[in-house]
C-alpha cells in the first residue's frame, strides 16, 4: 500500500499556486453544469479545497439548446460572485467567458463580434464529437480574419480523429491552440479517448488544460489524476494556465 501511496502527490500540490482552470460549467441553471446557486458553490468550494481558486467559467452557447448570450453569461456570473461574497468565501476569482458550438449560430455570433474571450483573443471552442463542421477550416479562418485565437476544447474527445491523427496537424497549422480535458487522463470518456490524449500529450501538441467540470462525479474522479507521472506530463500545461492572471 505505501508503495502506491508514494506515487501520489496531494491534490492541493498537484495544482500549482495561481492555478486558473479555464473550462468549466459552474454557473447556475444555464447549460448541463450547475443545476442552481447552491451546487455551483458547493462544486467551487469542493475545487477551492483541492486548490483551485481562480476561475475562467466557460458556459456552452450551443444553438437553440444552450442559447446563451453574453448578458445571460454575465447576469449568472454575477449572482455567483455575490454569493461568494456573502459567504465570506474572498480568496475565490471567477469570471466568465463561453464553450462556443462551431455551428451556423457560431457563424452569426462571430460575424455579429458578440464573442466571450477567455483573455485577450483567445475563444475556446468546440465541435460534434461525431464530425466536424464541413465548413470547420472556414470558420477558423474567420476566427483569424477578426482577430481571435481559438483554442480547442478537449481534442482528444472528438471520436472522428481517433484513427487519424493527422487531422491534429492540420488542426494547429490552422492556428488552433489545444485544451486538454483532466478527466482524459482517466477512462472517464473512455479508453479511446484516453489513448487519444496520451498521444497528444506524447506529440507535445496540448497547450492548456481545463478541468470541464459539470457536477460532483467529475470532482471525485479528479482526484484520482493527481500523481507523479501525471503530473510530470502536465507540469508545462499547468503552469501555462497558471499564465492567464498575469
Amino acid at each position: 500500500m505505501f508503495f502506491f501511496k508514494s506515487k501520489e502527490i496531494p491534490l492541493n500540490e498537484f495544482f500549482p499556486e495561481g492555478f486558473i482552470d479555464i473550462h468549466s460549467h459552474l454557473l447556475p441553471g444555464i447549460d448541463d453544469g450547475a443545476k442552481d446557486l447552491n451546487d455551483s458553490i458547493a462544486l467551487i468550494e469542493k475545487m477551492a479545497s483541492y486548490g483551485i481558486k481562480n476561475f475562467i467559467t466557460t458556459p456552452h452557447v450551443l444553438g437553440d439548446l444552450y442559447p446563451n448570450t453574453p448578458e445571460i453569461i454575465k447576469g449568472k456570473l454575477e449572482e455567483v460572485q455575490n454569493e461568494l461574497k456573502k459567504r465570506n468565501l474572498t480568496d475565490i476569482s471567477i469570471t466568465a467567458a463561453a464553450e462556443y458550438m462551431m455551428d451556423e449560430q457560431f457563424s452569426i455570433i462571430l460575424e455579429e463580434g458578440n464573442i466571450l474571450t477567455l483573455k485577450d483573443n483567445l475563444v475556446l471552442v468546440e465541435m460534434s464529437y461525431f464530425s466536424p463542421p464541413n465548413n470547420l477550416y472556414d470558420i477558423l479562418f474567420q476566427l483569424g480574419l477578426k482577430g481571435y485565437k481559438p483554442i480547442l476544447a478537449h481534442p482528444e474527445r472528438y471520436n472522428s480523429y481517433h484513427k487519424n491523427f493527422k487531422e491534429f496537424t492540420k488542426l494547429k497549422r490552422a492556428g488552433c491552440l489545444f485544451q486538454l480535458n483532466l478527466l482524459s487522463l482517466t477512462n472517464n470518456y473512455g479508453r479511446e479517448v484516453q489513448k487519444t490524449s496520451e498521444y497528444l500529450l506524447k506529440e507535445n501538441m496540448y497547450d492548456f488544460v481545463g478541468t470541464d467540470t459539470h457536477h460532483q462525479n467529475h470532482l471525485q474522479l479528479l482526484k484520482t489524476i493527481a500523481t507523479k507521472k501525471n503530473f510530470s506530463k502536465i507540469e508545462n500545461l499547468l503552469h501555462n494556465n497558471k499564465k492567464f492572471i498575469q
